[in-house]
């Protein structure tokens, strides 16, 4: 393949911008703000699904304490007739007063068991809240801080941006003037090694880094200068330029 040497020249600038370009794409991946977001909303949706289910005890327990806090009102209302009949002195049958006292008894038991029964629901209750209390408190923080990290994370994503763009834009301008077939066999090897076209520089190819032989270099003497060469080690497109050491 020929092409002028000012052309492979451009080569050069063209790899420099994309290598710019794929820093810029690798950053936008590896952003330390996307993985923490990421996390954040994990937490979140832990928080989320553990709040239902204590929530959910609460109501249990809410439902719970109800019922037994209206036995306990049942067997106190029913322990208070019988007592009001005692007081009254409508019960004359000693074998009846003696059941009505007995049965007054069992009731205040049955009471005094119901009432620890609420006693215990409602501190486990309060448990509960307060457990949740806390559940809720650490979902607002964790909200907030992950709006502190996405704006941090848009506002470098911005700044990246606006990167690609002027990158971009100076790659485009740039591709004009190179010329077709220059540029697809640039392109290939992009897409197969990574670097496209590499510099020869003091008699080494700053693409592999490796210091080419003395028969290789004499053969790129020989060459003409718009030949385009190529690396026998790494395949990129070699540039010759001031600096080559020729």
């Amino acid at each position: 393949m020929k092409a002028a040497p000012e052309a492979q020249q451009r080569l050069l600038e063209l790899a420099q911008l994309d290598s710019v370009l794929d820093r810029l794409a690798h950053r936008r991946r590896t952003l330390p703000e996307i993985a923490e977001v990421e996390e954040i909303t994990g937490r979140i949706a832990r928080l989320a699904t553990e709040l239902i289910e204590l929530e959910t005890q609460a109501g249990d327990l809410s439902r719970e304490q109800a019922k037994a806090e209206a036995d306990v009102e049942s067997v106190r209302a029913r322990a208070a007739r019988d007592q009001k009949r005692l007081d009254a002195g409508q019960v004359s049958s000693p074998k009846e007063l003696a059941g009505l006292q007995s049965e007054i008894a069992s009731l205040q038991r049955r009471q005094s068991d119901l009432e620890e029964v609420v006693l215990e629901i409602m501190e486990r209750r309060e448990g509960l809240e307060r457990r949740i209390d806390e559940l809720k408190a650490e979902r607002e923080e964790l909200t907030k801080r992950r709006a502190e990290v996405e704006d941090r994370r848009d506002a470098t994503l911005a700044e990246i941006d606006k990167e690609q763009e002027e990158t971009a834009g100076r790659r485009s301008s740039l591709v004009d003037d190179i010329p077709a077939d220059l540029l697809a066999l640039y392109e290939k090897l992009r897409g197969q090694y990574g670097e496209g076209a590499a510099m020869l520089q003091n008699g080494r190819c700053m693409g592999c880094k490796v210091t080419l032989s003395i028969a290789d270099l004499n053969a790129i003497r020989a060459a003409a200068p718009d030949e385009v060469l190529r690396c026998e080690e790494c395949r990129r497109i070699l540039v010759r330029t001031p600096q080559s050491g020729l």
